[in-house]
């Protein structure tokens, strides 16, 4: 048997994880030959939760879950880990301004990203989930200058995966036909859903998504905005945040880390921009299209842009540099 990877999920008592950790410890993320140790932060209020988590993996009968390590110590919770999914953050509240959310989770990532710097193995691959997310996972790579900016990324691929099942129910298509849409920039309501390169497989032909569809009028419209409000409207619906949906899309996201894209295929996912071809700022955690191989990522270049996408691609930038900025200037403090 390979040897057990050790794998750390924060937040671990939320509902989120909940969803997430049974399919990281049954081997859907990592391999169905790979063991597991699992390591679970969280806050200490949160411990007795915890353990009632920890109770349920054992119960799970998991042949691949060889540990299950419940903490609330971020020198247990990152000692030589290999892959870091951070879902905890602080969630906004009633009448919260955005500036003082970016500033409690300046905190929080500042003390992660501190962490993975001293104890982490630098091969670490990290994932930040926990909202601003394209911020927070900036300031936790800031953090940790001794980790590769590459091995930082952010979830954009819920918008993804949304992106592409609204394509494929208006085509009447299973989401597997469709592939190729972009999230471009932040994952906010600034977000910009882009389906001009993207390709629906109908009646067993490839089109574009514009052509498949059929509808140019929903593409720039009404599909953009039900992308970009979807976490709000599942809010509304459940009076809880998306959970089920975000925990899947966090298993796709590192899934093809580890084991790659599909030739001619491309996903979305927050990284570093610097070099990027598309005139985006360069010190930003920023969602392009990237292919991966070997667990590294790289952008997608050479896209053509018209003027539609490029003022939508500007709108996020300037968002997530207004965001930097501000955070920048609490982490100096």
């Amino acid at each position: 048997m390979a040897e057990p990877i050790r794998v750390v999920v924060t937040g671990a008592a939320g509902q989120i994880a909940y969803s997430l950790l049974y399919s990281i410890a049954k081997g859907d993320v990592f391999g169905k030959d790979q063991p597991i140790i699992l390591i679970l932060l969280d806050i200490p209020p949160m411990l007795p939760v915890l353990d009632g988590v920890v109770m349920e993996l054992q119960d799970c009968a998991l042949p691949l879950l060889m540990e299950v390590i419940p903490t609330d110590k971020v020198e247990v919770g990152f000692k030589d880990i290999d892959a870091a999914i951070l879902v905890g953050s602080m969630p906004r509240k009633e009448g919260m301004e955005r500036k003082d959310l970016l500033k409690a989770n300046v905190a929080i990532f500042k003390t992660q990203g501190s962490a993975l710097d001293k104890y982490a193995k630098k091969s670490v691959k990290v994932l930040v989930v926990g909202n601003p997310a394209n911020t927070n996972c900036l300031i936790a790579s800031k953090s940790a200058p001794s980790i590769p900016k590459e091995n930082f990324s952010c979830l954009t691929r819920l918008d993804h995966n949304r992106a592409c099942s609204q394509v494929a129910m208006r085509c009447g298509v299973s989401s597997s036909q469709v592939k190729n849409v972009i999230i471009w920039g932040n994952h906010s309501s600034t977000q910009y859903p882009d389906v001009h390169h993207a390709k629906v497989n109908v009646a067993g032909g490839e089109k574009s998504a514009y052509e498949a569809v059929k509808n140019d009028a929903w593409l720039r419209g009404d599909f953009i905005s039900t992308v970009q409000q979807r976490g709000a409207a599942v809010i509304k619906a459940r009076k809880l945040s998306s959970a089920m949906s975000a925990a899947k899309a966090i298993c796709d996201h590192m899934r093809d880390i580890w084991f790659g894209t599909k030739e001619g295929e491309f996903i979305s996912m927050g990284v570093y921009a610097a070099g990027n071809s598309y005139g985006i700022p360069e010190d930003l955690i920023y969602s392009f299209p990237v292919q991966i191989k070997n667990k590294s990522w790289k952008i997608v270049d050479g896209l053509d842009i018209n003027d539609f996408s490029r003022a939508k691609m500007d709108a996020t930038a300037a968002e997530l540099v207004e965001e930097r900025d501000t955070a920048l200037d609490f982490l100096s403090k």
